[in-house]
Parts: C-alpha cells; structure tokens; sequence
C-alpha cells in the first residue's frame, strides 16, 4: 500500500550512512521526515538535502528526524554526505522495496522517453506512525521550509 495521508505509513527499516540503520518502527513515539530522491550528488537532490541540513537544528528542536532514501548504496551516501557536509541521515533502498511501498517507484517522461524512476516525494509522520502529510512530485524551492512549518503544526 502506498503512503497516503491518514493512513499508516509504510514500514521503512533501511541501513544508512555510516553504518547505520534506520526503521519507523524505533522511531515509533516520534514524528519523523521521510523525504524520497532520485540520486545523490544530482542538482535537485543535493539542493534538497542542502536545504533540509540548513534546517536540521529546526528539526531536531521539534524532535523530528529527517530522512532522505534513494536507491543508491550506503558507499555512495557517504561520499555524498561529506562531500556537502549534509546533517540528514540517507537510507539506502537498493533493491527498490521501499519505494514500491511507499509508492514513489513510478513511471517517468523525460524528452519523450518512458521510464522506471523514483518520484521526488516527502512524508510527514506523526508519533503513531501515522502519514499527515504527503508531498508528491516536489519541487524543491522552499519545500524544506514548508515540510518545516507542517512539523511545527504538529506540537
């Protein structure tokens, strides 16, 4: 089932970058950041991730983690967070399990040409797991600061 608002979120239990894992469910009593892009050190994801980290101390002042996933391998999430000192934790979903459940593996268009990519998608989950906000198809001026503000409303 895809993420939906209203709805429970998908489960998500990913490693991440150094070494790390990340799950929904150790999370759970906390709202959380869920932010899906296509591929790391691409203009738009970097910008993305440039502008949540300028945000984190926002965030983790809400207690609220944020979380890219894309289907690059931790390796390269690494190379990718020190290269733009990102402050954001990055998941790896190689095989693409996650973002079939989350439903951001989608058929894309670019110059006529037809495609399997991930849509640039970001869910916010309350304490209960519980999807309250979805963004499809971001567009990635301002977005950090709008999922900010959606997670101020939740206190």
């Amino acid at each position: 089932m895809a993420a939906t608002e209203g709805h429970s979120a998908p489960a998500l239990d990913l490693p991440t970058d150094n070494g790390g894992q990340v799950s929904l469910s150790a999370l759970k009593g906390k709202p959380a950041v869920v932010f899906f892009y296509t591929k790391d050190d691409t203009t738009g994801c970097t910008r993305e991730a440039q502008d949540f980290t300028a945000l984190a101390p926002d965030f983790a002042a809400l207690g609220v983690p944020v979380i890219g996933v894309s289907r690059d391998t931790v390796k390269k999430h690494d190379k990718f967070k020190a290269k733009y000192d990102l402050a954001v934790v990055l998941a790896s979903d190689e095989d693409g399990a996650a973002c079939e459940a989350w439903g951001v593996w989608v058929q894309k268009k670019l110059y006529g040409r037809e495609y399997m990519g991930i849509e640039r998608a970001t869910f916010l989950i309350d304490a209960d797991g519980r999807v309250v906000r979805a963004w499809r198809n971001v567009k990635v001026a301002d977005h950090a600061a709008a999922v900010l503000e959606a997670a101020r409303s939740l206190g």
